[in-house]
């Protein structure tokens, strides 16, 4: 189970998804660290280096949004202006999504398992700690510290 604190962004995503979809993507994020919590570090590295390119559901919404707002504006001036219906409607869907956190398009990206930043950045770090990211911030100064910690938490 991901524990986030509420008032983080992502976080209104996972509110708003059916409890079996996010269980099934807690689930998916744990079978994860336990196949590559056995794997040589080589292949560790390299699934930390996907999951930071891996799309999280803002952007892939942003991208539909921007993709559906711009042909409804180009067909509204070259086809009929019907399609100008096209941009209003996805402008609206994302301006509720910014406000709730929730439009049409969420549930379905959820069942195709697109996670929120929080739940990638989870098991980016998850692994980090497994790989041992995390071990050298002991007996270091405390300057010498925050540079280390700096460095394993980076994105």
């Amino acid at each position: 189970m991901v524990v986030e604190p509420e008032h983080l962004e992502e976080n209104r995503v996972r509110r708003h998804t059916d409890e079996a979809v996010q269980a099934s993507i807690d689930e998916s994020t744990r079978r994860n660290l336990a196949y590559f919590a056995a794997q040589p570090a080589a292949i560790l590295d390299g699934r930390v280096e996907e999951l930071d390119w891996e799309r999280d559901i803002e952007q892939v919404l942003e991208m539909n949004a921007a993709t559906l707002a711009f042909a409804g504006a180009a067909l509204g001036t070259i086809v009929n202006r019907r399609f100008f219906l096209l941009t209003g409607v996805v402008l609206g869907f994302l301006g509720q999504h910014a406000i709730k956190g929730w439009c049409p398009p969420v549930p379905i990206l959820r069942r195709a398992g697109l996670r929120a930043r929080t739940e990638i950045n989870q098991e980016k770090f998850a692994l980090k700690a497994l790989r041992g990211d995390f071990a050298e911030l002991k007996g270091a100064a405390d300057d010498e510290r925050v540079d280390r910690a700096l460095a394993a938490v980076a994105l």
